[in-house]
């Protein structure tokens, strides 16, 4: 099999009783079609047509390429126009219709294609046996040399959304301390710890002396939370893995805890409400000289994501005097699909040579 042909395990024959989308080629006299070719190295090309974006030429082997082991059938490609300057992936189904069944026989290759300007053409070099195709018997040449060949060409979008998820397991000073002083004489429902910076991002935390409202005044309540100057965006969130600790100012018998949670927009703040009993803080876990509570962050994982930047079309449209109003739905669609491919642009466009349809889309990256 040649280089620009698909494999038969990527391929799949079916039935179908919608017409080609892409390009259809109707031809009135087969025979006349492959004496024709004998002049144009056995092949017949379409003229240009766009899908996609891109423009596309259908080509046609009747007696089959020789030069991809196609002899003895019917070679179909599809070839993009090689003024290219990017990679395009694309979805290829090739058609052929029979009259005898009223229904297109259709092959389509399950592999997307990749095209560029040193590869601009793929298709099958096998599509029908000759024999097949040519016994009348068999429907698919019909009123005296009539036949007709087809392609869909779907071209995928490049890729626009997309984001890296990563996990920084070696943190540099993963530790932040802080001594909350005279805790006894506390009168405040909560305090925040100094603004700090952890796997590129920036923290607090947040205690409450007393407990916070589900505590009932028993327990210390302790929570870290996103800094309110680094504020997460819609569906963004950060996975964090550290251990919260008091610190026992007298030896090692710290009281530890350890969270692993995942901070979203609607959860920006982690912690817990019953960290330890304010019974047992006082009793062992106050330092004597400044009754100090020292409360110890330690991180062993921040994650961090990179998320592909948000693309907003705005259009402008003006001129738009005495527009056919039948010529509307079959024009904007394709104008926002090739918006896609090719922004920012202006294009006029005129209907019935009465009135211009200038749009003009805005690219804004967020």
């Amino acid at each position: 099999m040649g280089s620009s042909s698909a494999l038969a395990s990527t391929i799949v024959k079916n039935w179908r009783e919608h017409p080609p989308s892409s390009y259809s080629l109707k031809v009135h006299n087969f025979s006349q079609l492959e004496k024709s070719t004998t002049v144009s190295d056995d092949k017949y090309q379409s003229r240009p047509f766009s899908s996609g974006g891109y423009n596309w030429r259908l080509i046609v082997y009747p007696k089959g390429n020789e030069k991809d082991d196609g002899s003895g059938f019917i070679s179909m490609y599809v070839e993009i126009d090689s003024k290219i300057t990017t990679e395009v992936f694309a979805e290829l189904r090739f058609f052929v219709y029979n009259k005898k069944e009223n229904k297109y026989f259709t092959i389509q290759d399950l592999e997307v294609r990749r095209f560029n300007a040193l590869k601009t053409v793929w298709g099958l070099q096998q599509f029908l046996p000759l024999d097949t195709f040519n016994d009348l018997k068999n429907g698919y040449i019909f009123e005296g040399g009539h036949c007709e060949f087809g392609v869909d060409v779907i071209v995928a979008s490049p890729l626009t959304n997309w984001e890296i998820l990563s996990f920084d397991e070696k943190l540099s000073k993963p530790k932040f301390s802080w001594a909350v002083r005279k805790f006894s004489d506390l009168n405040v429902n909560n305090l925040t710890s100094d603004i700090f910076s952890m796997g590129g991002r920036k923290w607090v935390l947040r205690l409450y002396p007393k407990g916070d409202a589900i505590a009932d005044g028993k327990w210390l309540s302790i929570y870290l939370e996103m800094a309110p100057s680094d504020t997460l965006k819609e569906d963004e969130k950060i996975f964090v893995q550290a251990n919260l600790r008091v610190l026992d100012p007298l030896g090692s018998n710290h009281i530890q805890l350890q969270m692993n949670v995942w901070f979203e927009v609607q959860n920006a703040s982690w912690g817990w409400y019953n960290f330890m009993s304010l019974a047992e803080l006082r009793k062992t876990y106050l330092d004597n000289k400044e009754h100090a509570v020292n409360v110890e962050i330690e991180f062993e994982v921040v994650s961090a994501t990179n998320y592909s930047p948000i693309m907003k079309l705005t259009f402008v449209v003006c001129g738009t005097q005495k527009l056919h109003k039948y010529n509307i739905p079959i024009y904007i669609p394709q104008l926002f699909n090739y918006f896609e491919q090719h922004v920012p642009l202006t294009i006029n466009l005129a209907w019935n040579g009465v009135t211009s349809l200038i749009v003009s889309p805005t690219m804004i990256v967020g």
